[in-house]
């Protein structure tokens, strides 16, 4: 009886101990020791007994059950509501239970591909892993459930799978998921431009037609639709339509485009769409706001899809409507005037490796500090050879004596009530010292990109036009209305002008009468054509590098054309952006793109387009932005090959979807 051995042994020793109690007892009291004695001879009979019987049932219990538990967990795992398969890292099938024939129709034999069953099932991602994940195959879902198998270190390594049919959660899932709300705002963002100069009945017009579009869209999709005021709707839908709508590629803005009021202006659509989750109808309203304003910061024309707290884009394709006033400028311009005299200190800064356009919109924003005599510095980063050479335009000038600092200098602040103006950038991490946007708590934005979905948090100002050609127009037009007698000196005029001449590519790219205008103000105030020419001139090696950036260049079909620049170079980033424009130039190209390294493990891409692509759709995939026709991005640990790669195929893709579009939408005209 080896199960009661313990017990027995333990029972003696208690027995021995009473047995030798009694022995005392006895030469004491001899009657009551016989007694005893008595009782310990019951005692010790009756635990031989149980000991006995107890010895009997363990036997039957080995004989009835231990002897069978193979058979017993065969039978537990053949019947288990999972399909259970053991399977080798290159998914051939070891072992399976019967339950697998009921899912696939038939017992797979051993060494079967698991994809010839399941080709939905996943392996190698996993292998040597724990977890689960569900997989469609025909019109069912299957969970599985993975773990390894242990097994001994000379032993090729298994991996056991637990496939159970999940259909009916899962279609209740998928139910759940396609009746949630999705709310709409969609807005006419060119509305007073195309409604200027016509009549009533022209007005009308065009307004039933757009009604017309949004409503046939509208009915497709199953979706409510309300008007709220002459240029803005709001709409409720599933998500079932906003999946349908996304499908097509929001074909209805391509539809209203077509619609042009007699001043042959087109009508464009701006859509900011939330699909409600956990919040409340007041959270979700603000959500589709939110998105509606996104999409207008980057120019109209396009829809911007808030879904689990991602942002997609969709449309995007034209360019910013020019504004004809200036009203908004002069709004801007008063306003920041206004902040610059309630505070005692002026901070300003651009993106990090500063250009032209960002070094001039920060002179003249320097310039309105200095005309209400407040302590003004321009932050800068590291400048490269043309800004180099305007920086030793400035030494020596009493005026500009220690405008530029470092971030490094800015250890120690001593303003109570500073503000800081970031100029050509919006996003956060790209800014020249991103560590002043959390010491300085009033920022003013100055932007002319599309706006992106990454924005500097709660700017106490924000004026941002991607219609217009550069920051440093912006910034003009907001000295035109900042004072009287505010007079700009050469050097100004000529950072400012320096500035709109490189954006706009002397001229040739996203240029509109008010640049012209800009450009005349910064004339009549003395900026010479002269000096910028020679800012811009460069050296031999910078020459020698343009050069042999457009030899690798490569020609791919749509109209692409990618180069690469391998090695690490001074002035890397006008040379790539000197590249592309000079890319751009060749027959039949409408995309060119340079990838090239920077320093620090940093691949940087510079991006042109002639107008009809949208190159800061492309740019936003690598975490970067800019216009629809110049746009740029920086990866940081990436490298230069897989970039350059990913770059050509995700523009391929683009430029084909864009086609298939435009070919679709001429052929419903």
């Amino acid at each position: 009886m080896p199960r009661n051995l313990s017990a027995w042994i333990d029972l003696t020793i208690h027995l021995l101990i009473m047995l030798v109690l009694i022995g005392v007892l006895s030469y004491y009291n001899r009657y009551i020791a016989a007694i005893a004695g008595v009782v310990w001879l019951s005692l010790a009979s009756f635990a031989r007994e149980r000991c006995a019987d107890r010895s009997k049932r363990f036997d039957r219990y080995c004989r009835n059950v231990v002897q069978n538990i193979k058979e017993m967990v065969n039978y537990a795992v053949e019947e288990l509501p999972q399909a259970v398969l053991i399977v080798t890292e290159d998914g051939r099938i070891q072992w399976t239970n019967s339950r697998v024939a009921q899912y696939v129709g038939s017992q797979p034999e051993m060494d079967t591909d698991i994809k010839d069953i399941w080709p939905g099932i996943i392996i190698t991602p996993i292998w040597g892993q724990e977890g689960e994940y569900v997989f469609a195959h025909e019109d069912k879902y299957y969970q599985v459930r993975y773990r390894p198998v242990k097994m001994a270190p000379h032993q090729p390594q298994l991996m056991s799978l637990y496939v159970q049919d999940v259909t009916t959660h899962e279609t209740l899932r998928s139910t759940y998921q396609q009746s949630r709300t999705v709310l709409v705002y969609i807005q006419i963002d060119n509305y007073d431009e195309v409604m200027q100069g016509q009549t009533e009945a022209e007005r009308t017009a065009l307004l039933l037609a757009v009604n017309q579009a949004l409503d046939k869209w509208m009915k497709n999709l199953g979706g409510f639709m309300r008007r709220v005021s002459d240029d803005l709707y709001l709409v409720v839908l599933s998500r079932e339509g906003l999946d349908l709508a996304i499908s097509e590629r929001f074909d209805v803005l391509d539809k209203v485009r077509q619609l042009q009021s007699s001043n042959r202006l087109p009508v464009t659509l701006s859509m900011g769409v939330a699909v409600a989750d956990n919040q409340t109808m007041a959270e979700l309203g603000a959500q589709a706001q939110a998105g509606l304003d996104l999409a207008l910061g980057r120019g109209g024309d396009q829809v911007a899809v808030d879904i689990g707290g991602k942002t997609q884009f969709f449309g995007g394709r034209t360019k910013a409507v020019e504004k004809h006033t200036r009203v908004k400028a002069r709004v801007v311009a008063h306003a920041i005037r206004e902040i610059m005299e309630g505070a005692d200190e002026v901070f300003i800064m651009g993106h990090h490796n500063e250009d032209f356009d960002c070094f001039g919109a920060a002179m003249g924003m320097a310039k309105m500090a200095r005309q209400l005599e407040k302590p003004v510095h321009i932050v800068l980063s590291e400048m490269n050879e043309g800004i180099d050479k305007f920086a030793d335009l400035l030494q020596g000038k009493e005026e500009y004596e220690g405008i530029f600092v470092r971030a490094d200098d800015l250890t120690t602040m001593t303003a109570l009530n500073p503000v800081l103006i970031v100029v050509d950038t919006h996003i956060p991490h790209l800014v020249a010292d991103s560590s002043l946007l959390e010491r300085i708590p009033q920022v003013v934005v100055i932007d002319h990109h599309r706006r992106s979905e990454h924005f500097i948090k709660n700017p106490l100002l924000v004026y941002i036009e991607p219609a217009a050609s550069s920051t440093s127009e912006l910034v003009t037009e907001l000295l035109m209305y900042f004072s009287d007698d505010l007079m700009l000196s050469r050097l100004d005029a000529t950072a400012l002008y320096s500035g709109i001449v490189v954006d706009t590519k002397n001229f040739a790219v996203q240029t509109g009468v008010r640049t012209f205008d800009a450009a005349a103000y910064l004339r009549r105030s003395g900026a010479d054509p002269v000096m910028v020419r020679h800012l811009f001139r460069s050296d031999y090696d910078t020459t020698v590098a343009l050069a042999r950036t457009k030899a690798r260049s490569e020609l791919y079909e749509g109209g692409l054309i990618v180069s690469c620049i391998p090695e690490e170079l001074n002035n890397i980033q006008v040379i790539a952006a000197q590249a592309a424009d000079s890319l751009l130039r060749i027959e039949n190209v409408r995309m060119s793109i340079v990838v090239f390294r920077l320093p620090g493990n940093t691949v940087g891409i510079s991006a042109r387009s002639t107008g009809d692509m949208n190159v800061q759709v492309i740019m936003e995939a690598f975490g970067g932005g800019g216009h629809q026709n110049v746009a740029g991005a920086q990866v940081k640990d990436g490298d230069i090959e897989e970039i350059k790669a990913k770059v050509i195929e995700i523009s391929k893709k683009y430029i084909e979807e864009n086609d298939q579009d435009e070919s679709n939408t001429s052929a419903g005209r």
